[in-house]
């Protein structure tokens, strides 16, 4: 992976996670400027770097070095729009009734499958689409 690519993975995975760059970096133990450096791509992060970022936010960390690729396709990154309708109290209230109905990583996990829904439209979201996404999550989530 390239570090560009890395960059926008890690700024996703925190964005969707609703988390600063501060909380990630003193729950790593890495400086805000390393990881402000390393998600606009730039830098050479270590192995025990990236084990650490990939601890407090959450995530896995799969190395590999056969060339083959790894299963299921890569997570799409969060488009602007979407991060900043996340920052809405109506998402706010549905992922937490979301995670109150037993939901874990409620908020990263509808953040993701927004965005995977919105990877399919030729255009770009619009604030009525994304609500219309967020009905669709939140009915097809609830109990039968």
């Amino acid at each position: 992976m390239e570090i560009e690519a890395l960059g926008r993975e890690l700024r996703s995975r925190r964005a969707a996670a609703g988390r600063t760059i501060a909380s990630v970096a003193a729950d790593a133990g890495l400086s805000v400027p390393y990881i402000a450096n390393l998600e606009n791509g730039r830098g050479n992060p270590t192995l025990a770097a990236l084990a650490a970022l990939s601890r407090a936010l959450g995530a896995g960390l799969s190395i590999t070095l056969d060339g083959a690729a790894l299963p299921g396709e890569p997570e799409p990154p969060l488009p602007a729009s979407l991060i900043a309708f996340a920052r809405t109290p109506r998402f706010a209230a549905e992922t937490t009734l979301l995670r109150d109905a037993g939901l874990t990583g409620a908020r990263a996990r509808l953040l993701q499958a927004m965005a995977a829904m919105a990877a399919l439209s030729p255009r770009p979201l619009t604030d009525l689409d994304w609500h219309r996404l967020l009905d669709a999550a939140v009915l097809i989530s609830r109990p039968a």
